[in-house]
């Protein structure tokens, strides 16, 4: 099923509710609300339970250890590609993570830093000859305005970092990670192909893929986490605070996890 464009603005924005930031912004706005509400015992009484609750959120929601927790479980479900496999593919997918437009300030368009390390590692393959084509994927990753194709722009990339433009496919249709499966296919059909994606997305990708019924090993590309969870774990006092770090990390669990179970509720999975 193809997203039209506003069912995907309405997913973009959809997305958002289940951030932890979000529920941060949500909480510390009702906590506002109360404190210039008119005072009462029981506006008092919410106040304290907002403030409490907010505070909680911090502290889950930017936990370190939590982050190697949830994002160390998703990317240690599968083991990594053993780069002396002697195992050769019909072809490299690449999944985009997302492009950057030009404006008055940025003088040209560009890839995200997940798009561009996806695509150093697609190239990377090809240069080790794993397969005689690869395929990048993805089309504009905006939904409210006009933006460059992540696959155009990976493709750019990958001619200056050598690899041949007669072994790239561009498919620039595709906004999701069930759209890059039904796409791959219909450009591929039940070819064998080593996926590109990042070491959090690939059990997600991965399912979606085989759902399509393509013959699929991923590739991780770009860990979060060091250790498996629960391996030699040492806890540092620094790990019981708070970081930015850690609420990006816990952000792309709590989506990955989310976005397993929506697929998985609408039969896609």
């Amino acid at each position: 099923m193809e997203l039209s464009p506003f069912f995907f603005a309405v997913y973009k924005v959809v997305k958002y509710a289940v951030y932890p930031f979000t529920w941060l912004l949500l909480l510390t706005g009702l906590s506002t609300i109360l404190a210039f509400a008119p005072a009462s015992w029981r506006q008092l009484r919410w106040t304290k339970i907002v403030a409490v609750f907010t505070l909680l959120l911090v502290f889950i929601s930017g936990s370190p250890i939590l982050a190697r927790v949830l994002v160390g479980s998703l990317e240690a479900q599968y083991p990594p590609f053993d780069p002396s496999s002697v195992q050769r593919f019909d072809a490299i997918v690449v999944l985009g993570g997302g492009a950057v437009g030009r404006g008055t300030l940025r003088p040209e368009d560009g890839l995200s830093p997940l798009s561009l390390e996806r695509t150093v590692c697609g190239a990377n393959l090809y240069a080790q000859g794993f397969a005689p084509k690869v395929l990048f994927a993805g089309a504009e990753s905006s939904a409210f305005e006009r933006g460059p194709k992540e696959a155009v722009e990976m493709k750019r990339l990958a001619v200056r970092l050598g690899v041949s433009q007669k072994a790239i496919l561009t498919e620039d249709r595709s906004r999701t990670t069930f759209e890059n499966a039904v796409e791959t296919k219909r450009l591929l059909g039940p070819a064998s192909i080593l996926l590109v994606t990042s070491a959090s997305h690939v059990p997600r990708a991965l399912a979606l893929f085989h759902k399509q019924g393509m013959r699929v090993t991923p590739y991780h590309c770009g860990y979060l986490v060091k250790d498996r969870p629960g391996l030699d774990w040492r806890v540092h006092i620094v790990d019981l605070l708070p970081n930015d770090a850690a609420l990006h990390a816990n952000t792309v669990a709590v989506n990955e996890i989310v976005g397993s179970l929506v697929y998985d509720a609408l039969g896609k999975l």
